[in-house]
């Protein structure tokens, strides 16, 4: 989900989050942020039809059908801004924050823009051989978010020098307390997640073939139960923050749709992954993260 925090005298006064009827907002977000949650309707990518990738084509026409809706999000991201009396606005990857809010006269004093997205207008990024269609779109999408920033932070698996030209700053990815508070262990089992439950059929496939290996996986398959053991050795999990990080602490391999935080969270606490892109954002993840030694990528949860 995109977050929009609102802070003020370093207190997080309010916290805005984009939502949409694909997507689900963990329990564990509300208990865990300690500050009122409250949510918009906010562009997002459609699956395709086995539920794996994004679906560019129906994302497009889907989200241009709901543009009454997403203006009437952005009227009311800004009245929340002036109600909450905010200083400064921190942004993840939030396109109607900024979009609007540079119409109008300055209702903050800083516009931070802060998400491991901006290293892709940073000139010594590399991209991975892809549509460059998709790529144009990615960087276009990415501009927008941060016009006007009074400072644009970029999450990075690595350093990589100031870029003056395009205001950019890298920095160390958020690694949360609990992860650096926990003492990592080699099991025998795989840890993963899908951002996309269409991937199961490649992690079935495999415990098919390998059923001696043990696997724990987690989605975001809202419409089951919260633990579905297939057998012995197979289990799929609703996200949880606490049973995750269990899990990704005892593991001995992590395998992902190649998101940014639980990669970092990987690399920090030693395990290897294998990364399997969903969408053009994260395969640029997934390949800069290879470039950082965090492991391999695979179009499948091949797990041999």
């Amino acid at each position: 989900s995109k977050k929009c925090y609102c802070v003020m005298d370093d207190e997080v006064v309010e916290v805005l989050v984009g939502k949409s009827s694909t997507r689900t907002l963990p329990g564990f977000f509300n208990r865990s942020i300690h500050a009122p949650v409250k949510r918009f309707i906010s562009p997002n990518f459609l699956p395709t039809a086995d539920n794996k990738r994004a679906n560019l084509t129906k994302s497009f026409a889907y989200n241009l059908l709901k543009l009454p809706e997403y203006i009437r999000s952005m009227y009311y991201i800004n009245q929340r801004i002036r109600e909450t009396g905010a200083e400064v606005v921190i942004n993840f990857y939030e396109l109607f924050n900024r979009t609007y809010l540079c119409t109008l006269p300055p209702l903050c004093s800083v516009y931070l823009r802060w998400t491991s997205v901006f290293c892709f207008l940073h000139h010594d990024f590399e991209f991975p051989d892809k549509s460059s269609c998709q790529l144009w779109m990615l960087r276009f999408f990415t501009r927008m978010t941060a016009l006007k920033s009074s400072k644009k932070l970029a999450l990075s698996f690595r350093e990589m020098e100031q870029d003056d030209n395009n205001q950019i700053v890298t920095v160390p990815p958020l690694i949360r307390q609990e992860v650096t508070a926990i003492r990592p262990e080699e099991g025998n089992y795989i840890h993963g997640y899908m951002v996309n439950s269409g991937f199961a059929d490649s992690v079935e496939h495999f415990h098919a073939r390998h059923p001696e290996v043990p696997l724990t996986f987690f989605w975001d398959k809202s419409d089951t139960e919260e633990v579905i053991r297939v057998d012995e050795t197979l289990s799929f999990h609703q996200i949880d923050d606490v049973k995750f990080l269990n899990a990704m602490a005892g593991c001995r391999a992590y395998a992902s749709t190649a998101g940014f935080e639980s990669i970092c969270e990987a690399m920090y606490l030693g395990k290897p992954v294998l990364m399997v892109p969903a969408h053009i954002e994260q395969d640029c993840n997934a390949y800069d993260a290879m470039k950082a030694g965090a492991g391999i990528i695979s179009d499948s949860f091949d797990l041999q």
